[in-house]
């Protein structure tokens, strides 16, 4: 993001030249000491948000109470200097210390300040805390962080204790940032997040929904479930993958173990940028097997765990409020996950209709490291890609011989028939038993005669 560094560059450039310090700040700095892109730029000056505004002319005001205002890409007006660039919008907030978090998130008071070894402190962990200066590279560390970069670990800035009783998100960020940068939580911070997780019911469930996402798709979703597991959040938050350990599985199919570590497995092997409803139908495939288990004369078995988790995943994406398009695919993904078993005695017909499911690519995906995560046969797998690279678009989408108003003309009464008779006749053409409309009608007059 050259744009999003070069524009905050120039805004810290400009704001100095106006008599006031600024620095990058926060995650920006820290994904640039690791050599890594900054998502997005921040900067922290001790100008208040009326002076940025007036310094830059079409800023808003984000969050002007907390001392945070937007810096959009905009026109030069003669006095800023800041050229046009589309899409770009860096961050400018106001040194600030924070008084109060009564609701646990956000702080009750905010009184701005004109040190930045005040502002430092008021932030989540070591890593996070630092400054930077864009034209000499400066570091401003006034808490350590370039020493927890350098030693892995994720530490919170002064009283963990304090830090995630003023903001209990950031006990899932803690997790997060761990498993994201392969990094140790530091004890101090991990004890009080073991105590504090009970409190996590305070952050809204679209915040932890987002957090747990990331955690899902920053291609280390295993580590950050294991830490979420370490620090007594995850019955906290998903108390339904929490119920997976110590559920045995039979071992000549799950030889890997019980139903949390398939589950640790399969998740390991979703990349970073892998999408949401993947990922969260690779989380929740097996989340009825736990209600389901049973010993049976011959073996471990879970009946019914596929229905069973389709309702059991409903309800937890309803409770983090995902939205219906995002509850319908990963619903999608954990009923149709154990199909793939009999894929190879499919008719024609039901092959056909299970290859243009929506989003096939992600059934296919959650089978292959379904598979990979337990006893590694991909059988299944190669004839279904085998299948789909067969078979042209028209032949598994094929346009309908008939529609209803052929059988209206035929002398049919619309009603609940209909949908009986046209699958029939859609059945009989995706196994090449009809290839016309004449014969679709004849197919129908014989098989359902008026």
């Amino acid at each position: 993001m050259p744009e999003a560094k070069n524009l905050a560059a120039e805004i810290v450039s400009i704001l100095r030249k106006q008599g006031h310090q600024a620095y990058l700040a926060g995650g920006c700095v820290r994904d640039l000491l690791l050599s890594r892109e900054p998502a997005d730029y921040d900067i922290a000056t001790d100008a208040t948000p009326q002076q940025v505004m007036q310094i830059f002319p079409q800023t808003y005001a984000v969050g002007e109470q907390f001392g945070v205002v937007l810096v959009p890409e905009s026109e030069s007006d003669g006095t800023t200097g800041v050229p046009a660039r589309q899409g770009t919008t860096v961050e400018v907030a106001t040194f600030r210390s924070d008084v109060g978090y009564s609701d646990g998130r956000h702080p009750d008071e905010v009184r701005f300040t004109k040190s930045p070894q005040e502002d430092v402190q008021r932030r989540d962990f070591t890593i996070n805390g630092m400054m930077l200066d864009p034209a000499t590279n400066e570091v401003l560390d006034f808490v350590g962080g370039q020493d927890d970069l350098k030693a892995g670990i994720v530490r919170a800035i002064g009283d963990p204790n304090r830090r995630f009783t003023e903001d209990k998100l950031r006990m899932l960020r803690a997790v997060r940032f761990a498993a994201r940068f392969d990094y140790k939580i530091d004890p101090a911070t991990m004890s009080a997040i073991q105590k504090l997780a009970p409190k996590i019911h305070q952050v809204s469930c679209e915040r932890v929904r987002e957090e747990l996402t990331k955690m899902l798709t920053e291609g280390q979703a295993r580590q950050a479930f294991e830490l979420l597991d370490a620090t007594k959040l995850l019955p906290e938050v998903l108390p339904e993958i929490a119920a997976m350990k110590g559920v045995q599985q039979p071992p000549q199919y799950h030889p890997e173990g019980d139903v949390f570590v398939h589950t640790l497995l399969l998740i390991k092997k979703l990349p970073a940028g892998a999408s949401k409803t993947l990922a969260w139908g690779a989380l929740l495939h097996d989340v009825g097997k736990p209600a389901t288990f049973r010993i049976a004369p011959d073996r471990i078995r879970f009946d019914g765990h596929v229905e069973v988790g389709v309702k059991m995943a409903a309800e937890i994406l309803r409770r983090l409020r995902f939205s219906n398009h995002e509850t319908d695919q990963i619903l999608a993904l954990v009923d149709n996950h154990m199909r793939f078993g009999a894929v190879q005695r499919m008719k024609q017909s039901t092959l056909k209709k299970f290859l243009r499911l929506p989003a096939f690519e992600e059934h296919l995906e959650l089978h292959r490291i379904d598979c990979l995560s337990s006893h590694g046969q991909l059988d299944a797998y190669e004839y279904t890609r085998e299948q789909l690279r067969s078979m042209p678009p028209e032949a598994i989408r094929p346009t309908p011989l008939i529609t209803g108003r052929d059988l209206i003309e035929a002398g049919y009464e619309p009603g609940p028939r209909f949908k009986e008779v046209l699958t029939a006749v859609e059945d009989a053409q995706l196994e090449g038993r009809l290839a016309s409309r004449e014969a679709a009608m004849e197919y129908v007059l014989r098989e359902f005669p008026l």
